[in-house]
Parts: C-alpha cells; sequence; structure tokens
C-alpha cells in the first residue's frame, strides 16, 4: 500500500487516483498520527494486470508427470 502525505497529495491527485482505480491498491493518506485511505468501491479485475508469458506451459499438468527428465539430469551423487 502506497502512503503520501495530504502535500503529496494535493500535489498529484488526479494521478494517484488513477492509480488507485487501475491498481485496485487503497492508497494511506498519513496526517500527523492519523491515518486515511481511499479505496475503490467497485472491485478491480486484477487479472487484466497480468503479463503474457509466451514460454509458459499451456495445457494439461497431468501430461508433466508422463515427461523423463532421466536424459536431462545427471542424478549420480558423490
Amino acid at each position: 500500500m502506497k502512503t503520501v502525505t495530504p502535500t503529496q497529495l494535493r500535489t498529484n491527485i488526479y494521478n494517484l487516483l488513477d492509480e488507485v482505480l487501475k491498481t485496485g491498491l487503497p492508497l494511506e493518506i498519513k496526517k500527523g498520527d492519523k491515518k486515511l485511505r481511499i479505496v475503490p468501491v467497485d472491485g478491480v479485475d486484477k487479472l487484466k494486470n497480468l503479463i503474457l508469458r509466451p514460454d509458459a506451459i499451456q495445457g494439461d499438468p497431468n501430461d508433466l508427470v508422463e515427461i523423463s527428465w532421466g536424459e536431462e539430469v545427471n542424478l549420480d551423487l558423490p
């Protein structure tokens, strides 16, 4: 959670609000020893923030059980 002072909030309020709406993470404002939070009312779909990883394995995880690593790994330990 990001924490800002009231001065930082006033200086950059539109960007900070956009960040809260985009990420869904609350923004904490610290004034003296008191704290306030700005949180989005509606939930954010965090799956939209996922990065495409084309090298990731796609398919049935049970297919991985059948893979033989014998030629790939040398398990002869000293």
